[in-house]
């Protein structure tokens, strides 16, 4: 007879406390969000959304002009006097706080993107945290949501168009996993456990095909997604798809220093 331990069955959403964790987070703040005014809810993204062109501005305020500038012709031409105006009104603020290359992340623009980054954190965020811990968890995701802000800086420095979201956070996971989900010995542990496999060199990680695959058509989705979604109107906003390139790069170069598996597979 099989024991009472071993005829239990596998509960239905195996994920790590943290992943539980920060997918609460971000509902917790949207639902919250969803009582506030427009007036209100303008205000916070002003506090905490990662607004480029106000970063720029603190550094250089005679880049203002040029600033107003790109706002009226980004769009028609009936609407440059009010995109000009409200480019003006969003950086004539006080400087920005340090907080905004991270708190970006916890903010998301609807029920549909906030869903969409918690069930890609999941997938790709739990072998993860189950291989590195929460704490390095953490850690990964924090750097990566800043690499997608100041990519998204150096894209467009002088944009007065808040930018929000986790995707920078949650590419920065793809990137980090892909370093060892993708190895030969990885296949042995089966996809549960596929977080105990060997982690990959960058060499060898563009030798693999399946690898190079995925880093190929991660790079062509988000690039072609970012440049064709809003113009197609696919999405409302605009993607950015610089701050994910930016969060993708800093999970994969940053995984290793922080992976409990110091040394790279033979």
């Amino acid at each position: 007879m099989p024991s009472r331990a071993a005829s239990r069955r596998e509960p239905m959403f195996n994920v790590p406390l943290a992943i539980v964790a920060c997918i609460g987070v971000f509902l917790a703040i949207h639902g919250v969000r969803s009582f506030f005014s427009a007036q209100a809810d303008f205000e916070l993204l002003l506090q905490f959304a990662f607004i480029p062109g106000r970063w720029t501005m603190a550094l250089d305020p005679s880049q203002l002009a040029e600033a107003l500038r790109q706002a009226a012709v980004q769009g028609p031409v009936t609407e440059a006097a009010a995109r000009s105006a409200l480019a003006r009104f969003v950086l004539s603020q006080p400087e920005p706080g340090l907080w905004s290359v991270l708190t970006y992340a916890l903010l998301h623009g609807s029920w549909g993107h906030v869903l969409l980054n918690s069930l890609w954190l999941a997938a790709f965020g739990t072998p993860v945290a189950r291989r590195c811990g929460s704490v390095r968890f953490i850690a990964l995701g924090l750097a990566a949501a800043m690499g997608g802000a100041v990519a998204h800086w150096v894209a467009h420095p002088l944009s007065a168009a808040p930018m929000i979201g986790a995707s920078a956070a949650v590419s920065g996971m793809m990137a980090a996993a892909a370093r060892f989900m993708f190895a030969p010995a990885s296949g042995r542990h089966g996809f549960d456990h596929s977080h105990l496999g060997p982690r990959q060199s960058l060499l060898d990680l563009l030798g693999n095909r399946r690898a190079a695959l995925f880093l190929g058509l991660w790079f062509l989705t988000n690039l072609l997604f970012g440049v064709a979604a809003a113009p197609l109107g696919i999405v409302d906003a605009s993607i950015a798809w610089e701050a994910h390139i930016g969060g993708f790069v800093v999970g994969l170069l940053l995984f290793p220093l922080l992976d409990p598996h110091r040394h790279a597979a033979p």
